[in-house]
């Protein structure tokens, strides 16, 4: 068993050797622009990522036509978003969205509201999934866009977004989902979510950092104002040179999840419950937070009273987790999604995130269990509130009190 024991799979993904080796040839010898039309390194190149093209629509239903390269998934967000609303705004000036969508779209939201643009944005229910009869008790007559994504990536709770997109749909309203985080754990499909725009990004998947993709229907046609201006790559929509090598390790990683996604889905949730019970049992006053029953397989997201998530982390030093999300980890603010899910900021603080993947073992999960049942004993045993609480004090009547 190696240490640090890497258990946080939702901020990123290890890049699967079979991925890098399909990526080697185009960082050395075909390094052709697959932009350049009039010589046989420019066609190979062009070649390459029409194939990856062609297996990235293949993981969700669509049509190759419909897949639009870019640098990730905050761009894709982006694109989506601000591209969708500024299209159609003769249409309409209202948004929809969710109080647990990624930062890339919440702030694309916030962004659009300066430009004049009304967003109203949605509760979620206590396990954190939205209802759609939330969703459409939101639609007006001026609604443009609804953006919900697939699976949340701190919660793990996976929105119901076939149902979500039948009720867009019916509406003439853009369904926008960020598949981000399910996208290559579990099945999605365009058609079945009745999406107009999907956000993609391979280091999700096994693939590398620096590339994903945008889905955009072509029937009915999803119309955007693109972001970033230039030489008119992928029709238009996002100008700039094609990141070869990338474009090439997701596609592989796309085509590895349709292969080996429900055999690893099972693998992964097994180890998930390993953990889960294993901390379960080893300690008292420990609440998962996010629906069970509609999660991602390796999402465990755990809050442990009367301790501090950051002093649990540095305490678990040899384990790789987080307190959050990636993107928002530099924030000392509890959780926004904890919060929007009715989680106290006592039980936020004091939460952490582990994401199990591909390349977790029994032996490391058996290993984490031990350390945060010690490392949590520990902390509590500094805590007057957590032996107040044991004496059964009602722990809101008793005065904070800092450990010394």
């Amino acid at each position: 068993m190696k240490i640090p024991i890497y258990m946080d799979y939702h901020a990123t993904t290890p890049l699967d050797p079979r991925a890098l080796e399909a990526m080697m040839p185009y960082l050395r010898e075909e390094f052709g622009n697959a932009a350049s039309k009039s010589h046989a390194f420019g066609w190979r190149a062009e070649e390459a990522v029409e194939e990856a093209r062609a297996r990235v629509a293949r993981l969700i239903g669509a049509s190759p036509k419909e897949i639009v390269w870019t640098s990730g998934a905050t761009e894709s967000d982006n694109l989506a978003v601000k591209g969708a609303a500024r299209f159609h705004q003769s249409k309409g000036r209202h948004l929809v969205t969710c109080k647990t969508e990624h930062k890339a779209v919440l702030d694309s939201m916030h962004a659009l509201e300066k430009e004049g643009f009304e967003v109203t944005f949605l509760d979620v229910a206590p396990d954190g999934r939205l209802d759609p009869e939330a969703v459409r008790r939101a639609l007006r007559p001026d609604t443009v866009l609804v953006s919900v994504m697939h699976a949340n990536n701190e919660v793990g709770a996976v929105h119901p977004v076939e149902e979500i997109g039948a009720i867009t749909r019916a509406a003439g309203v853009l369904f926008h989902c960020d598949a981000v985080q399910g996208v290559g754990r579990i099945p999605f499909d365009v058609e079945k979510a009745n999406a107009d725009l999907v956000s993609l990004s391979a280091h999700k998947m096994y693939g590398p950092k620096g590339v994903g993709a945008l889905y955009v229907r072509r029937k009915p046609r999803a119309r955007l104002v693109p972001l970033i201006d230039g030489g008119g790559h992928e029709r238009g929509l996002r100008s700039g040179t094609l990141n070869v090598p990338g474009i090439v390790g997701m596609g592989v990683a796309a085509e590895l999840a349709m292969a080996e996604m429900a055999a690893e889905g099972e693998r992964v949730l097994a180890l998930r419950e390993r953990l889960r019970l294993g901390i379960q049992a080893g300690l008292d006053l420990v609440t998962v937070n996010g629906s069970l029953e509609h999660r991602l397989p390796g999402n465990l997201n755990l809050s442990f009273a009367y301790v501090e998530g950051e002093a649990l982390m540095m305490a678990l030093k040899d384990v790789a987790v987080s307190s959050g999300s990636a993107c928002t980890s530099a924030s000392l603010e509890p959780s926004y999604v904890l919060r929007a899910m009715g989680v106290g900021d006592d039980l936020a603080h004091g939460s952490l995130r582990f994401g199990l993947g591909r390349f977790t073992t029994e032996e490391e999960v058996e290993h984490v269990v031990r350390l945060v049942v010690e490392k949590v004993r520990k902390l509590r045993d500094m805590s007057p509130l957590y032996e107040r609480a044991r004496e059964g004090a009602d722990i809101h009547q008793v005065e904070r009190v800092s450990p010394r």
